[in-house]
């Protein structure tokens, strides 16, 4: 029996921040290959091991490597945290956690990679096209849409990743729904994209053990949550728009029987 009280919520809490650290610690270790080089790229960043001549050929070379290497690890255990952060949002908090991620690894694994290539190239281009107008000098605006659209592109694949493990579509058609959701719903892309980075901010400028235990099921959490409620929202126009033209098609028939109603009347007389 769940204890109740204080203690209840002590043990609700210790509960989530083991289910949250296991399913990110599956996420690191399906996509390893991806983790190990980026987090090598970044730590040589940060300890300015690169000569600055030598920082934007440094950076597109990662940038690229990255790129090959994420749609055949990253993005397929990617799909299989957001299967279980699924389970977790609508309700099916006990869910076992080993099976859902290994059985939305399987599931989702061609489509992840081909959305993932697809997302890959269109972030590549926009990472070294922002790089090289910063270092050109003489295109601070342009940078600064580049940045927006890099920004737009990564909560377009975040809505990506939700309706994958929600929906049964091809991949193409599950790529545009992600993107005119993301244009369609800016305030909902705003939220996306201030919560995300501030999970991102905090964990690698404040707590750095986040990363390993937290960042990426909690990204996982918050992008379908957020996702969750703009279906939610767009099954109850649905819904109500199903309704109003049922109560339509009620009042025409009534109207009809009406007229029939008086014509027989007529009639007799």
């Amino acid at each position: 029996m769940e204890p109740r009280g204080v203690m209840g919520g002590i043990y609700r809490l210790t509960e989530w921040i083991m289910r949250l650290s296991v399913i990110n610690l599956l996420w690191i270790l399906c996509g390893a290959p991806f983790f190990i080089f980026f987090f090598m790229s970044f730590i040589s960043l940060l300890n300015g091991n690169v000569p600055e001549d030598q920082m934007l050929s440094f950076i597109q070379t990662a940038c690229l490597t990255l790129g090959v290497l994420a749609p055949f690890t990253f993005f397929p255990s990617t799909a299989a945290m957001f299967a279980v952060a699924r389970k977790w949002v609508t309700g099916e908090g006990d869910v076992p956690m080993f099976k859902t991620f290994f059985k939305g690894y399987k599931e989702n694994f061609k489509q992840s990679m081909l959305g993932g290539l697809i997302y890959t190239i269109l972030i590549v281009i926009l990472v070294v096209d922002y790089y090289f107008f910063v270092n050109s000098g003489s295109g601070q605006i342009i940078s600064g849409i580049f940045i927006g659209l890099l920004v737009l592109a990564v909560v377009s694949l975040l809505n990506f990743f939700s309706m994958l493990v929600h929906y049964h579509m091809k991949t193409f058609q599950l790529i545009k729904n992600s993107i005119l959701i993301t244009i369609g719903k800016p305030l909902r892309s705003i939220t996306s994209a201030i919560l995300v980075g501030f999970i991102l901010f905090m964990s690698f400028t404040q707590f750095t053990w986040l990363l390993m235990f937290f960042t990426g099921s909690l990204i996982a959490a918050v992008s379908y949550w957020n996702f969750n409620l703009i279906y939610t929202k767009l099954q109850q126009q649905l819904e109500d728009m199903k309704k109003n033209e049922e109560e339509e098609v009620e009042i025409a028939a009534e109207m009809d029987r009406e007229d029939l109603v008086k014509s027989d009347y007529k009639e007799s007389k």
